[in-house]
């Protein structure tokens, strides 16, 4: 009897261990390079790395039962559809903004939704001071003072978000282990280990500290007069992504995240036939374009720029791609 139980034991352990790390093994990332068509895949993150440390990137949470509202379909200074360009790169029509194109690490944390509204966010001031403001915004203060929009580190509503934005505003704030703003983000970095990899190994699962009221990082600025607020938040269409995109800066996009995603490289990413569903996360989009006749959107990530395409991807544009033009976000700045 000892024996069977044993024998049992060793088996479940085997299949546990097999379930939660077959999707960043080699041979499955060589089956996606052998079926991909529009993009490449590749180890990002070690083999061994357990499936509940690559779910917990994963955020973006949906407000269940409630219908997606305000939905934004129209603006007076929105062009019309013939003239939505084929290319548009947010970081080339407003080269003096230095947020737009710099890829943040949220680290062990499921902040995601923090990242892609408080990185769109900071864009959007930039654009909106034409470069007077242009600094980070703080995905700390977001992540863990606004406890209506969700779970902090497990994860929180992009929607929310922006509405926080709206009703207290949010101060500036950088990178973890720099003085960068008012509070500057304190959950460290997932780092790339010895064989190049996104690593968060060895790190403690981040739990929800304290929200702080002041200002930690650069202590000269006044935690109270230092918040910025939009003047609304809202849902956009597929119709009006790319004209709020325009006009307004970057915005914020959610998506289903699958398992082959996690490998993804370079190229336009679709999901592929096998792929399971993980969760939900969130990004920046920045533009779009066209790749080898496949349309795409241009997203950055808040995995480090060892993840991807250096902290970037391609995802497929105008079929809804994993959800991808279903639940995106953004506000105006009031300045």
């Amino acid at each position: 009897m000892a024996k069977f139980v044993v024998l049992i034991s060793v088996v479940l352990l085997s299949v546990y261990l097999t379930e939660q790390a077959h999707f960043l093994s080699k041979d499955y990332i060589n089956k996606i390079n052998e079926v991909a068509k529009t993009w490449k895949a590749k180890q990002n993150f070690p083999e061994n790395t357990p499936k509940e440390q690559i779910v917990r990137l994963l955020g973006s949470k949906r407000l269940l039962g409630i219908p997606k509202s305000p939905i934004k379909e129209n603006d007076k200074l929105y062009m019309d559809n013939s003239e939505v360009p084929e290319f548009f790169d947010s970081r080339l029509e407003w080269k003096y903004c230095k947020t737009i194109g710099h890829v943040r690490n949220q680290g062990n944390c499921g902040s995601c939704w923090a990242h892609g509204t408080t990185g769109a966010f900071a864009d959007r001031l930039c654009v909106a001071t034409n470069g007077e403001v242009n600094e980070l915004i703080s995905a700390e203060e977001l992540t863990f003072c606004c406890h209506r929009c969700g779970f902090g580190c497990n994860g929180g509503n992009p929607l929310r978000a922006w509405q926080y934005f709206k009703r207290h505003g949010v101060v500036t704030g950088g990178d973890f282990n720099t003085t960068d703003g008012c509070q500057p983000y304190r959950v460290p970095p997932c780092v790339r280990d010895d064989e190049g990899h996104n690593s968060c190994s060895g790190q403690p699962t981040e739990r929800n500290h304290k929200c702080s009221k002041k200002c930690y990082g650069d202590d000269k600025i006044d935690y109270k007069s230092n918040h910025y607020k939009t003047k609304d938040a809202y849902y956009l269409s597929n119709t009006t992504m790319q004209k709020d995109t325009m006009v307004y800066g970057p915005i914020e996009a959610s998506f289903d995240v699958y398992d082959d995603f996690m490998n993804y490289e370079s190229g336009v990413y679709q999901r592929t036939e096998n792929a399971s569903y993980l969760g939900g996360h969130a990004v920046k989009m920045i533009g779009w374009g066209v790749e080898e006749g496949t349309p795409y959107w241009l997203m950055v990530n808040s995995w480090g720029e060892q993840w991807g395409a250096s902290g970037m991807f391609k995802i497929r544009r105008g079929t809804d791609e994993c959800g991808i033009e279903s639940s995106c976000t953004a506000g105006v700045p009031s300045v």
